[in-house]
């Protein structure tokens, strides 16, 4: 029923911005990598002592806000966003199909692309078609941007065009579960006071945003243009990758909407200061827990390593 009102949503919203702010005219992957940057292949899980802290900021968007204080109980994430190569052992182990391989509701009136497996992508606005989101047949985890892209190679990548759903039953697999919103916030402010903007002193970019005026060009001033691979920023001050940019993270955290909406959290290469700045801890989006896109991906928490 979700993913019936989703697909009936998405006729309309993808000539709308949705879960943050880039790819090809045409949906293809356009990544300007850093020669330099393989990203982490070791798979590891990072304590995080709990504590109080103060959630949230006085909003630069309404749902950022007001801040508060919050008690977390100290737990283990993972170092860095799950990966193409995590995801794919998790295939093969389970023969798990994700939502975007299956058969999608057939719904009366919808456009015949929306009638076929696919997923959410990106594109640039042109001036004969504005949408910035399109639905793509074929586009999935192997496929992010649709057929014509593939992850051969990028192993280290980012997973994405995984539902809430399909986040969750990885994470249910590996012992472990999605990080609240709470816990998520927590451990990306790592104690430091939030910046504007992820820059360092020189004015160098420290996390994989967009630099550019959106949605026209992203410079890649960081490097990349679309998804990273985990790991080639710098950590925060516990030892963690790509809290902020790159993609966006599912919490298992849900607004007054109900359960058929999930928190989002971290920003992703789509985030520009122009539009979007969601580049920051206490930034939070709402997304259809049953719609994926190619900029939203996940981590996991435990309560103990050996759960």
């Amino acid at each position: 029923m979700i993913r019936k009102v989703v697909h009936i949503a998405l006729v309309a919203l993808l000539a709308i911005h949705v879960a943050g702010c880039s790819e090809t005219s045409e949906g293809a992957t356009a990544q300007t990598a850093s020669a330099s940057c393989a990203g982490i292949t070791e798979r590891k899980m990072v304590w995080v002592e709990g504590g109080t802290f103060t959630m949230g900021e006085a909003p630069r968007y309404r749902e950022e806000g007001p801040a508060r204080t919050v008690e977390v109980e100290g737990f283990w994430i993972s170092q860095t966003e799950v990966t193409n190569a995590q995801f794919a052992e998790f295939v093969e182990a389970t023969g798990y199909r994700t939502e975007a391989e299956r058969d999608p509701p057939q719904i009366a009136g919808a456009p015949p692309e929306m009638r076929e497996p696919g997923s959410a992508v990106f594109r640039v606005p042109t001036a004969d078609n504005p949408n910035w989101w399109i639905w793509v047949p074929g586009a999935d985890w192997r496929h992010p941007n649709g057929p014509g892209s593939a992850i051969t190679g990028r192993g280290n990548d980012p997973v994405v065009q995984v539902t809430y759903n399909d986040a969750l039953a990885y994470a249910n697999w590996a012992g472990a579960s999605l990080p609240t919103e709470e816990q998520w916030e927590f451990a990306a402010r790592a104690g430091a006071a939030a910046l504007p903007e992820p820059l360092d002193p020189d004015g160098n970019p420290q996390a994989n945003y967009y630099q550019g005026v959106f949605p026209a060009r992203d410079m890649g001033t960081d490097g990349y243009t679309s998804r990273a691979p985990v790991g080639c920023f710098n950590a925060n001050g516990y030892g963690l990758h790509d809290m902020i940019g790159n993609v966006w993270e599912w919490t298992t955290s849900q607004p007054a909407e109900g359960p058929q909406i999930k928190i989002i959290k971290g920003g992703s290469f789509l985030c520009a200061a122009n539009y979007c700045a969601r580049y920051r801890a206490a930034a939070r989006q709402f997304q259809e827990r049953d719609l994926g896109t190619d900029h939203i991906g996940f981590r996991v928490v435990k309560r103990k390593p050996s759960d």
